[in-house]
């Protein structure tokens, strides 16, 4: 006996033979197999619209080059073909002199062809969008770039210098004094050129919530840099690296091309020069060891930075503050705020990104907010790092 529908509130059963059970319940299995269900499935949410104020600073990602990398790609592209001309004709000139100096010069420039031409590779693998694996995306790839040109100028150097040693010992060798006077005079237009093409006069100092327009310090916190860019930055020092080597190789040249018996001025040019084109990328390579080691950015302090996040209402301590950068413009913070009990999370989160953003330029912030507990004072993890 099962009971039946309820009809008008009263309930009336029947009695159901187990032929008639069997058949209702295969009736029912049929059904819910062909028919579709009462209710309708939920719809999957779909994306919507975020405010400002969100977490993210920027609405929509910004697709390709920003506008000073695209300045970067463009100032290597015109500095890479001037850079191509003149290391042709330097190597003729060089070979039809008979100096030392002058190939020298022209090997300097090929190192600085293959380093614009990895910085621009840098710069396009800098476009590429983050995946699962580089969850950062590809901007460090800058970085190594400019690495890489450093490296490269000092293996060239190093040929050269050997090169120059053993001249120096053996002065079985002849040099055109008219030939490299034309050509070191042509090498210092082509290095003023690039000098020109390369130096990035940049927008003016900025603390946008992106940070493109940050420029890093080079001494301290009261000088900006106005080389924005690491790639166009270590080009940059090649070309005045190139510029004094160059205009030592034309005072060599005005020298031989008097006085043919100082013929050795040629190698000792080529081992002065190259040696302050060495030391020329000391900065450069101390801002990408800073980069790859994950240093704090030259441009921001801990303490300004620690200062800022505890004069947040409601902010009672901060530990676990990292800062960092992904490139000289693209700097990272990331830190836990402990708030009091009568704050409001949301509120500190959102005044926090934002003063990170404002004051600092901070590319991307990652800030966790937890209630503050009196047993933080004690806990070594809380503690500051001490002074390096």
């Amino acid at each position: 006996m099962e009971p039946s529908a309820t009809t008008g509130g009263s309930e009336t059963t029947r009695l159901v033979s187990p032929r008639d059970r069997g058949g209702a319940v295969g009736g029912l299995r049929l059904k819910s197999l062909f028919t579709e269900p009462s209710e309708a499935l939920p719809e999957e949410p779909k994306p919507v619209e975020m405010s400002f104020h969100h977490c993210h600073r920027d609405p929509q990602p910004q697709l390709g080059l920003t506008p000073e990398r695209l300045q970067a790609q463009r100032q290597l592209c015109a500095a890479c073909a001037v850079c191509c001309i003149f290391m042709a004709g330097e190597v003729v000139g060089g070979y039809l002199a008979h100096s030392l100096a002058i190939m020298t010069d022209a090997a300097h420039l090929l190192a600085d062809v293959g380093s614009m031409m990895g910085s621009l590779f840098s710069l396009w693998l800098s476009t590429r969008p983050a995946t699962r694996t580089m969850t950062f995306g590809w901007h460090r790839s800058e970085t190594l770039g400019a690495l890489a040109s450093v490296v490269s100028l000092w293996m060239v150097t190093g040929i050269l210098l050997y090169l120059a040693f053993i001249r120096l010992l053996h002065s079985d060798y002849h040099i055109e004094g008219g030939a490299m006077l034309l050509t070191a005079s042509i090498a210092v237009c082509a290095n003023l050129l690039m000098a020109f093409v390369l130096h990035q006069a940049g927008p003016p100092h900025s603390h946008g919530s992106r940070g493109a327009e940050y420029a890093p310090l080079e001494e301290g916190p009261g000088e900006t840099l106005p080389l924005g860019n690491t790639s166009v930055r270590a080009a940059f020092v090649h070309v005045l690296g190139d510029l004094l080597q160059s205009l030592g190789v034309l005072a060599a040249s005005v020298l031989i091309y008097f006085k043919p018996q100082y013929k050795a001025a040629d190698p000792i040019s080529t081992f002065l020069f190259s040696i302050c084109a060495l030391g020329s990328t000391a900065p450069t390579l101390r801002d990408v060891l800073r980069v790859l080691m994950e240093g704090t950015p030259r441009s921001v302090g801990f303490e300004p930075v620690r200062d800022a996040l505890l004069s947040v209402p409601g902010v009672r301590a901060t530990h676990e503050l990292h800062l960092w950068s992904l490139t000289l413009t693209y700097h990272v913070a990331s830190a836990h705020l402990a708030i009091d009990s009568t704050a409001d999370p949301e509120a500190v989160l959102a005044e926090a990104t934002s003063r990170l953003h404002s004051r600092f330029g901070f590319s991307c912030c990652t800030l966790q907010v937890e209630q503050y507990q009196p047993e933080m004072a004690q806990c070594l993890r809380c503690r500051e790092p001490p002074q390096a």
